[in-house]
């Protein structure tokens, strides 16, 4: 977002994040808990703006069984302990039927640990997290497709293109996590064919020792292909620094590694050939049902000068249409715990090309992924 636009909306994430009195309560809110600052900021502004979008037309045209519905957003600034505290607020002050848009590994296996989810038989609608105890958390429902698929799909790729000796590297977390996501990747690599060489853990936004680019530098001639599985910080430091010191793999990164972010802060020369998994259909091509309503809904909203679109973006207006779809199979008054419910049952439902299925005991909706590349003018092809 840009100009006025950018200050509008930044003035009413303020008034939603402070809880502001004068906010007018809807008939169904939602809640959103994110880093609205920070470092990943741009993903989460264009999630809401996304769901926004679809709540807005779904409004116009007379709601959900006669209700209107309302977003309602806190900052949590990336600190998983502010993730819970804003939870609590939301989830005493506005009584959402269901959370949504959350960000982060550590920050959502705090928020299941604080036993908020369960004391308040509500669910997360819609998340971004590699964390395979999340992903599978009964209160957690995926619309995207999840690492597992995400991962199948860089690998079953570089096996057609006979890519077949391999290294990972992947953000900072907990041992126990580390370990099972080695193992996932390493048995999903050898499904298809491959192998995994060597694995690297990076520290906060860059790599953790330095001599760690060195250690991938002298596996080169056994590495043909990197995959990162990273925020778009953490995934643009290795970028950077991995190709300034001569790395000449290919890269192959998961979703949560906004491409978009990636080709502002990366000059071309760095950014070319990069590939990234893609869990929503491309937002800047009308090709099926569902990218053409978007792309409608964003023109009848002052085009992209107003709200430019992003795979984010795009990710949030699936969402919000996920959660519509929920309400519409449940019966007024809605409740929590009711929608809930309705989601566990939910499926399968085509939402434009697009197609969701949950299932008890399947708590990922989507196996859509795709593949985006970017190409030598620093443009995105798929």
């Amino acid at each position: 977002m840009r100009g006025l636009g950018s200050r509008i909306f930044a003035s009413c994430l303020l008034a939603v994040g402070t809880w502001g009195s004068t906010l007018a309560y809807a008939d169904w809110v939602i809640g959103q808990v994110g880093p609205f600052t920070g470092a990943s900021a741009v993903q989460t502004k264009a999630y809401a703006q996304g769901m926004r979008l679809y709540f807005d037309q779904v409004n116009r045209r007379g709601g959900v069984h006669g209700e209107r519905l309302k977003l309602v957003t806190a900052d949590d600034r990336g600190v998983p302990e502010t993730t819970v505290e804003q939870t609590r607020t939301l989830l005493q002050d506005y009584k959402p039927v269901a959370l949504a848009g959350y960000f982060g590994n550590r920050n959502l296996r705090h928020l299941l640990d604080s036993q908020l989810l369960a004391q308040h038989r509500i669910s997360v609608v819609g998340f971004q997290s590699t964390d395979m105890q999340v992903l599978n958390a009964p209160q957690m429902f995926s619309t995207r497709a999840g690492l597992p698929q995400e991962l199948e799909k860089i690998a079953r790729h570089l096996a057609t293109l006979g890519l077949l000796d391999l290294a990972l590297v992947y953000d900072d977390r907990e041992p126990e996590e580390a370990q099972a996501l080695e193992q996932l990747v390493r048995e999903t690599v050898a499904n298809a064919g491959a192998r995994l060489v060597t694995s690297m853990k990076m520290q906060g936004h860059r790599v953790g020792q330095a001599s760690d680019v060195d250690s991938l530098q002298k596996a080169q001639p056994y590495i043909q292909a990197i995959i990162v599985v990273a925020s778009s910080p953490m995934t643009a430091g290795f970028l950077e620094r991995y190709r300034l010191e001569g790395g000449a793999a290919q890269i192959y990164a998961i979703s949560s590694a906004d491409i978009e972010q990636l080709a502002v802060r990366l000059p071309v020369e760095l950014m070319r050939g990069v590939s990234i998994a893609q869990v929503v259909p491309n937002p800047y091509r009308s090709n099926n049902k569902l990218s053409k309503e978007f792309r409608d809904l964003v023109r009848q909203n002052g085009g992209e000068e107003q709200q430019p679109v992003s795979y984010a973006m795009m990710e949030g207006f699936v969402n919000a249409k996920v959660l519509v779809e929920a309400m519409r199979r449940s019966t007024a008054p809605l409740t929590a715990e009711q929608l809930s419910s309705s989601l566990r049952s939910l499926g399968p439902v085509d939402l434009g090309g697009y197609w969701v299925d949950f299932r008890p005991g399947a708590q990922v909706g989507s196996k859509f992924v795709d593949l985006s590349i970017v190409n030598a003018q620093g443009r995105v092809t798929q």
